[in-house]
């Protein structure tokens, strides 16, 4: 099966593009094949649009919390207000989300998905720091656009299917919180060059053990900085896992509401259930 692993950005540039790492599942294997940088959201849109059969595991939230929608009243199904979203201009769904967090108590302006909260991710109404509402707001209209599946969220093409994916769970349980990455050069150090090396080689050894399949990529992906290479790897991982678990739901956790969306993880799947 092809893999496919997208590093996603809310404003892609040629300094900071869209990264997909192509792989493919074969037998027991993720074999890593070819980088693509897409520095601008049309590639991204061709990309989606590529005939299957592929899987990709893509790292922004999907959807917004049952709670937000149900407040601000949007529509109640994932199509109907990611389709709502499709309307508003950018400035503007920024304003919506700020003028519901003027509000509101302190420790209830942003709130998180079940998934979220399994995962410790941030709120995807979060414009700051990592803008992940802003990742969702050019997002998900866009995948709905393209008419890919997604499991137990959105059916569309069979052979086209996207799973959330969250490399940061993965770099948890494995290097713990260290950091690896920075986009900031004068940030970057020699650290997390090691954490990244450390990341790649603990993922390597223990794959067959946490995913049931092993890895074959090479170490220069730990070269980039910015980790945008060694996330793609990540997410490849994480799709390719829900491939493998697709007579098991595609590995969804049981407390997963369609209306919000799902990381496609197994620490996260055992979380749930556990």
């Amino acid at each position: 099966m092809q893999i496919i692993g997208i590093d996603f950005t809310s404003s892609p540039s040629r300094r900071k593009p869209i990264t997909a790492l192509h792989c493919v599942l074969e037998s027991n294997t993720l074999i890593a094949g070819r980088l693509e940088e897409w520095p601008n959201f049309s590639a991204f849109e061709t990309a989606l649009r590529r005939p299957g059969p592929w899987v990709a595991g893509i790292d922004f939230p999907f959807g917004q919390s049952r709670r937000f929608v149900e407040t601000i009243g949007w529509p109640l199904s994932w199509a109907s207000y990611v389709a709502h979203v499709a309307t508003f201009d950018r400035p503007g769904f920024r304003d919506i989300l700020t003028r519901y967090k003027e509000s509101r108590l302190a420790g209830d302006k942003e709130h998180r998905r079940a998934t979220d909260k399994t995962a410790g991710s941030i709120s995807p109404q979060k414009l700051y720091g990592v803008p992940v509402g802003l990742m969702f707001f050019e997002g998900a209209p866009r995948l709905l656009k393209s008419g890919v599946t997604i499991p137990h969220v959105h059916q569309g093409d069979p052979s086209r299917i996207v799973v959330e994916a969250y490399p940061g769970i993965v770099a948890r349980t494995l290097i713990d919180r260290q950091s690896y990455k920075n986009d900031a050069k004068r940030k970057q150090t020699r650290e997390q060059l090691d954490a990244r090396l450390s990341l790649f080689q603990q993922l390597t050894k223990e794959a067959d053990a946490r995913y049931g399949f092993n890895i074959e990529a090479p170490l220069n992906l730990c070269k980039d900085p910015g980790a945008d290479h060694l996330d793609a790897l990540l997410c490849a991982v994480q799709a390719a896992w829900a491939w493998s678990q697709r007579e098991n739901g595609f590995g969804k956790p049981d407390n997963l509401d369609p209306l919000e969306g799902w990381i496609a993880d197994p620490h996260l799947m055992n979380a749930a259930r556990s």
